[in-house]
């Protein structure tokens, strides 16, 4: 039973309000019996606004089915269907043009392109990762992985894939900052005179992306460089293994890397309580303090792994350049629909999380408001708000951090909020979604698969979805990636916010990688996700060929590449003609990846993880995967493409698949062969019972199956 204690008449989990009032509140000047009864009176004013959201979203949805079901057996018609959605206030007009006017929005996020990382909060190692991911070593990335072409050497270290990796990265120095008349490659001397870089006594092509150096300028230890506002550091050491080699005496090529890091307690964790919430927030407090650390096993030594330095440089101008060592660090609050035991309110109901996220987390933060270098140099707070639909939610999730503000004592618009448009809602009407935020707004993004969740869940009725690779090849994906940068531009985030693009979910496939994430920045997004530090480096060389600030102002002065019409485009299985095994092929591949994931979840509570595929490939895996393949089943199930007997056949023999897979994991349960176990059936309660799911959220499911796995153990 959850130990609790009263504080303004709500009953907190006692471990909840321990840290509160022993970590949090200290040395932010607001006491606990301010901060307590400021919760209560919010809680009570706008916990009646979200239930009537999350009744909006239920009353439009059943519209949406009963337009479907009438219409089933006559051809589409997109005309009507489109009336239809503004006749029921689904579809809003578009009101004049407007431009964002947030301020004091720092550089990594306004003005410098770049990738992005989205880590688990809970998990302290990930998150000091991630943070700590500003810089990355190229020349480790390049040999560690499969990004020229070929696996990493087992063993130790391979002269002959070193020297390979020393010429690609000469190859980016000479695209990046040529050097008149002569190549980095035959580079013998890099030097600094007159606030000049020389190399071999040329100048760069282009002086002026010179622009520091450490220790003598004569044979300087490092020179910085930058391109498209990306630095570069040139580090020597001729006592290095590889600098003592190496003509120039080059030891190291360290990019700047993941600029920005989003610290996530949604999708990528389990948090169902108040020991769960605890540990994500004490975590967030670290990191906002600086004095997060965590201790890592590296063979027989264990090492303590914090937060990294700023590194220091002389300018050309002979004055001190310090840059930050870490990424600008986002929290990625749940959103609207989630509520959560750790907090019961005056009526003993569950609060909202995403309300009692709101309240904490800019809480904690203004300690990072109060020091001098920390995450933020304009004193801004920087909040993710995902899965909102349409513009009236983004106006209450702008209230909910007006009220916030108002109960920390914080300057109006202190807290910059980024709109997730991965809900269909919001992307028919995401230029209202911005004017609804317009002097806080600093970020949207899409997301294709929280997206395309949202996508079958909201047309359900219409009939039978193609499967998961050829929805991807429908127009609506097309229209829905190219009008969030149109709308963004239109609304002035450029130079004032990020566009972001989402997540690479194959972390062991970097050559792919880097052969498609490219297109990212050239879409015009300001960055774009990856799953790990390596990503991020190698993920930065794409920053470094394209502009993309120049690729903006173009696309603005084209005008719209894409309008709603293209999204509201169903991207339905409209000639079928699937053999029962390639039927088969796509149930057990949805059912070994909800299965694969989902038994991490319930039974060690891990909200994300690399899972292997039904070919073995590892995959980034989170609520959002998760969430379309079992909506894509669901909806399989109730045009009767396939019955509940042979889904259910599909779902033991993946949970054998899967059990197999995580053999080598001594904490891990098997699901086979009883297939009684929580987390097997919470995996069979998303697809059987995916349809009544609320916007198909995954959510409400596995919350209330960690906590029954919970209370059992």
């Amino acid at each position: 039973m959850t130990k609790r204690v009263e504080r303004a008449g709500l009953q907190v989990d006692a471990v909840l309000a321990r840290f509160l009032e022993d970590a949090a509140l200290p040395e932010t000047g607001i006491s606990a019996a301010a901060f307590w009864s400021g919760f209560a009176a919010m809680l009570a004013d706008l916990t009646p606004k979200n239930r009537a959201l999350l009744d909006t979203r239920e009353s439009l949805q059943n519209q949406i089915d009963a337009w479907h079901m009438k219409h089933r057996d006559v051809p589409h018609d997109h005309e009507a269907y489109k009336a239809f959605l503004i006749d029921i206030g689904y579809l809003l007009p578009e009101g004049e043009d407007f431009e964002i006017d947030t301020q004091n929005v720092d550089p990594e996020i306004a003005l410098i392109p770049g990738p992005q990382l989205v880590v688990p909060i809970t998990n302290a190692r990930y998150a000091l990762n991630a943070a700590n991911a500003r810089w990355g070593s190229l020349y480790d990335v390049l040999y560690g992985t499969d990004a020229m072409g070929s696996e990493p050497p087992s063993g130790g270290y391979e002269r002959g894939r070193g020297a390979r990796v020393v010429a690609k990265a000469r190859v980016f120095l000479d695209e990046a900052f040529p050097i008149e008349g002569t190549s980095h490659a035959d580079a013998r001397r890099y030097h600094v005179q007159d606030g000049q870089l020389l190399v071999d006594d040329r100048p760069l092509q282009s002086p002026e992306k010179f622009v520091g150096y450490k220790g003598n300028p004569k044979a300087p230890d490092a020179v910085l460089l930058k391109n498209n506002g990306l630095h570069v550091e040139l580090v020597f050491d001729r006592a290095h293994p590889i600098g003592s080699h190496d003509q120039a005496l080059l030891a190291d090529i360290q990019l700047e890397s993941a600029l920005s890091a989003i610290m996530d307690c949604e999708d990528s964790v389990a948090c169902v309580d108040g020991e769960d919430k605890t540990l994500a927030y004490s975590n967030w407090l670290g990191l906002m303090k600086g004095d997060l650390s965590a201790e890592i096993a590296k063979g027989s030594k264990t090492v303590s792994r914090r937060l990294a330095e700023d590194k220091s440089f002389t300018a050309p101008d002979g004055s001190e350049l310090v840059l930050k060592g870490r990424a600008l660090m986002w929290v990625r609050n749940v959103g609207h629909l989630m509520t959560n035991p750790a907090i019961l309110d005056a009526k003993g109901d569950e609060v909202f999380e995403g309300l009692m996220d709101a309240a904490i987390t800019t809480l904690i933060a203004m300690h990072d408001l109060k020091r001098e270098s920390g995450n933020s140099v304009h004193g801004s707070v920087y909040i993710v708000k995902p899965k909102m639909h349409g513009p009236a939610e983004v106006a209450f999730a702008d209230e909910i951090f007006a009220r916030v503000e108002a109960l920390l004592g914080l300057p109006a618009n202190t807290v910059k909020i980024g709109v997730m448009d991965e809900e269909r809602r919001t992307s028919v009407n995401l230029k209202e979604c911005i004017r609804a935020a317009k002097s806080r707004i600093a970020f949207i993004n899409t997301g294709f698969l929280d997206r395309t969740g949202d996508e079958i869940h909201t047309s359900m009725e219409a009939g039978p979805f193609s499967r998961k690779d050829f929805i991807k090849r429908k127009g609506w994906i097309g229209a829905y990636e190219n009008l969030n940068v149109d709308i963004g531009l239109e609304c002035g985030l450029s130079g004032k916010a990020q566009i972001g693009k989402g997540m690479w979910a194959m972390p062991d496939l970097m050559a792919a990688m880097l052969e498609q994430k490219i297109e990212h920045p050239k879409a015009g997004a300001t960055c774009a996700w990856v799953p790990s530090p390596t990503a991020a480096t190698l993920h930065a060389l794409h920053y470094h060929k394209i502009d993309v600030l120049a690729v903006q102002a173009k696309l603005r002065k084209g005008g719209r590449r894409a309008h709603v019409d293209g999204i509201l485009e169903i991207p339905l299985a409209t000639h079928r003609k699937w053999t029962s095994d390639q039927i088969m092929r796509e149930v057990e591949n949805n059912a070994q990846g909800i299965l694969g994931y989902v038994v991490r979840w319930i039974d060690q509570g891990i909200g994300c993880s690399k899972v292997p595929d039904i070919n073995d490939v590892g995959l980034m895996e989170d609520r959002a995967t998760c969430r379309i393949s079992a909506q894509a089943l669901a909806n399989w199930l109730h045009h009767s493409v396939v019955d509940a007997q042979a889904v259910m056949v599909a779902m033991r023999k993946m949970a054998e698949v899967v059990d197999g897979q995580n053999a080598g994991d001594a904490s891990y349960t098997p699901m086979a062969p009883g297939f009684d176990g929580i987390a097997f059936q919470a995996a069979c309660d998303l697809v059987f019972k995916g349809r009544q799911q609320p916007s198909g959220y995954t959510e409400p499911v596995l919350h209330a199956r960690r906590i029954e796995l919970k209370a059992s153990l």
